[in-house]
Parts: C-alpha cells; structure tokens; sequence
C-alpha cells in the first residue's frame, strides 16, 4: 500500500474532487435537488475520510484493531441516512431514487480514491455520467413515441 504523504493526500483529493465534480455538473445541468456542489462534497469528504482513516493505521501501528475499514462502513451508513431523506413518495410515486443512488456512488467514489484506486475511479465516474445521460435520451424518445390517450 502507498504511504499517505502530504502529496500523496493533496493529488487524491485534487482526483476526488474533480469526479464529483464531473458527476455533480451532470446533475446540476439537468436541474436535480442535489448538484456540483454537493456531489464534490461528498466525493472529497468520502476521500479525506478515507486518507484519515489509512494514515492512523500507518502511523499507529501499535493499535490492535486498526482496520482502515471501520471509518469506510461509517461514511457509507452516514451517506445511507442522505440518501433516505432524498427519497420521496407522492401522488405521482417516488421521486429522488436516481440522486440517493448517485450519491451512494458517489461517496464509494471518493471511498475508492482515498484508498488509491485512481483509474478504477476515473473509470466509474465515467460510466455513471453515461448511464446518467443515456437515461435523458431514453426518457426523451420514449416521450416522442407515447401515443395520446
């Protein structure tokens, strides 16, 4: 495992910002409750979580139950109970599943770049952006083909 440095913190940080940012833009352009903002938070959050929670196992190893994990499960729990506050069910059913998913995403994201997974990253944030657009177009067309009732 690589060493948490201070630059090895600041380039990890710099990498999960600009994921959840790429993610955070998509939501933003298309008008959703939680956008650029708040997927940058989150990813970068999830990231600094997770380079505390390495360093203290790398700098403390006297501790008996370092388990750079625990902090891991903890931000996943805490992403959990946003998520749920996102989810709403109306007369028109259920809303917010997409923006709950995307940030549970999102958080795993930021998780993966902490702990030095740079390109697995990179690779997912660009697959959850195309999934997020294909849905658009999807959306768009089977509009197009509804027939008047």
């Amino acid at each position: 495992m690589t060493p948490i440095t201070l630059s090895t913190a600041i380039i990890r940080m710099l990498v999960s910002v600009a994921l959840g940012a790429m993610i955070g833009v998509e939501r933003q352009i298309h008008h959703h409750p939680a956008g650029f903002r708040t997927f940058t938070l989150i990813c970068a959050a999830s990231t600094l979580a997770m380079l505390v929670s390495v360093y203290v196992c790398q700098t403390n190893t006297d501790l008996l139950n370092g388990d750079p994990g625990r902090i891991a499960a903890q931000v996943l729990t805490g992403i959990g109970f946003i998520g749920a506050g996102l989810i709403l069910k109306g007369n028109d059913g259920v809303s917010g599943l997409t923006t709950a998913a995307c940030i549970f995403v999102c958080a795993v994201i930021g998780l993966a770049v902490g702990a030095g997974m740079l390109l697995l990253s990179a690779i997912i944030t660009v697959v959850v952006v195309i999934i997020l657009w294909s849905a658009y177009f999807v959306r768009k067309r089977d509009k197009e083909f509804k027939k008047p009732e």
